[in-house]
């Protein structure tokens, strides 16, 4: 058995490996010794790493050089609490599969020791770009986490070569406004169903209304003032409120609510806490209704595409469009999703640039 060739002092804290001609740091800190590899055969280079290092050695907490991947696991876990409930699930959901199938030894191994390549094992689990930008996600935000503990000098990977992949445009159906129609009115219309009505007006108030299902379950009677046609809800995805109008398709269902409410109250107002309608989703009732009218099945979320699209179509600006849906990005979410009806929206506004001049043009061009 052949014994292993020493390494060489080339300086201060810097060794040399005399069979691969590699530079390594060797410092000691708090009476232990670390020792990393500088990933050169340059010496200068070698020598500029060593500084470096030795700055990053100063920062490390050498009492949590033993942490495992399950309980950094944990420890991101708990900082991600003030997100919303259904980002907090899909993380957790990569988090789970961090603790029970880590390639490399399982999640007890130490952070310290984590290579490149187990990370990207991981990753090649997810076949789609969507889990595979989530899971990315997930473990840069564990990583960095741990840099800023102190755990480990740097990443165990570069996110410039593991960079997240690029997503299929999805194909995003929306019902037209008769379908739309249909749907609530076969809903309504089901003999044997307890919950028929209230399900009807749930959907009618998410094409109505272009909300979501999150908003209209969570809607209370004391967000709804009928004197400034307005009601205020809370966009769950971005955790902020912000006004709606009442507008004059949805007061009419509004209005039916609220009387309802009176008489299930003994004849008085609601309590401002009671919920402005009994149920949090009506999924088995749409989904029931697309295939009683064989149309596509619609999800909830359609309803609002075709209130965006009617508003875009109709000539609302997109920035109040944006200003409707809760977001504060001045309508560029909703130019880049939508932009499959700006062209035949702009082939309209531009006829309203003609001038007199041209206006008389194409009336004698026309005769």
């Amino acid at each position: 058995m052949s014994k292993a060739i020493p390494f060489e002092k080339v300086g201060e804290c810097l060794y040399r490996n005399p069979s691969s001609g590699s530079y390594y740091a060797i410092i000691k800190k708090s009476g232990k010794q670390i020792k990393r590899s500088l990933e050169t055969d340059n010496l200068p280079e070698a020598r500029r790493k060593l500084r470096v290092f030795r700055t990053d050695a100063e920062t490390l907490d050498l009492g949590s050089r033993k942490l495992t991947l399950e309980k950094l696991a944990d420890r991101y876990e708990k900082t991600i609490q003030h997100l919303s409930p259904g980002t907090i699930k899909n993380r957790a959901t990569v988090l789970n599969l961090i603790r029970k199938e880590w390639p490399e030894g399982g999640s007890g191994r130490r952070v310290a020791s984590i290579k490149s390549s187990e990370v990207q094992t991981l990753l090649s689990r997810y076949k789609n770009a969507a889990g595979y930008n989530l899971a990315r996600e997930v473990l840069l935000g564990m990583f960095e986490l741990a840099v800023e503990d102190g755990v480990i000098f740097k990443l165990p990977f570069d996110p410039k070569k593991l960079k997240p992949r690029k997503r299929e445009t999805p194909i995003r159906l929306a019902p037209s406004p008769a379908d739309f129609r249909a749907i609530v009115k076969s809903i309504r219309t089901q003999p044997f169903s307890d919950t028929a009505e209230e399900s009807a007006d749930f959907v009618e108030f998410l094409g109505l209304a272009g909300m979501g299902q999150a908003e209209a379950s969570s809607l209370d009677w004391s967000r709804v003032d009928f004197q400034r046609s307005q009601f205020t809800t809370f966009r769950h995805k971005t955790r902020r409120g912000f006004e709606v109008p009442i507008y004059p398709q949805l007061r009419p269902l509004l209005e039916r609510r609220w009387a309802a409410a009176v008489k299930k109250n003994g004849g008085k107002p609601p309590r401002p806490e009671m919920k402005v309608f009994s149920i949090g989703d009506a999924k088995k009732a749409l989904a029931s209704a697309c295939v009683r009218l064989n149309l596509p099945a619609y999800s909830a979320r359609a309803f609002r595409r075709m209130f965006i699209t009617a508003a875009i179509e109709r000539g609302v600006d997109v920035k109040v469009i944006a200003g409707w849906q809760g977001h504060s990005d001045g309508g560029k979410l909703i130019l880049d999703t939508y932009s499959h009806v700006r062209p035949a929206h702009s082939d309209r506004m531009a006829l309203l640039m003609a001038d007199e001049t041209s206006a008389t043009t194409t009336k004698g061009q026309s005769q």
